[in-house]
C-alpha cells in the first residue's frame, strides 16, 4: 500500500481537526486555569494603571497658567 492511498485529503482533514481540537482545549484549559486567575486579573487592570498614573501626576503639579501669574 503506498503513502498516497493511506494519506488522502479526508484522512488528513481528520488529522487537522483533532489537532485543532486538542489546541482548543489546551488553550482554553491554559485561560481558565485556577492557578493562574490572579495573574489574568492583575493583568485586566494594567490599562487602567496609566490613569491612576496621570491622576497622580497630575495632583502633584500646577497648571502653567498659575506657574505665569506669579
Amino acid at each position: 500500500m503506498s503513502v498516497g492511498a493511506i494519506m488522502n485529503v479526508g484522512t488528513l482533514g481528520a488529522i487537522s481537526t483533532v489537532l485543532v481540537t486538542i489546541a482548543f482545549f489546551g488553550v482554553c484549559y491554559w485561560a481558565f486555569s485556577p492557578k493562574l486567575k490572579k495573574r489574568f486579573e492583575e493583568d485586566a487592570k494594567l490599562p487602567f494603571a496609566d490613569d491612576e498614573f496621570e491622576n497622580k501626576q497630575a495632583d502633584n503639579h500646577q497648571p502653567d497658567d498659575v506657574e505665569r501669574r506669579s
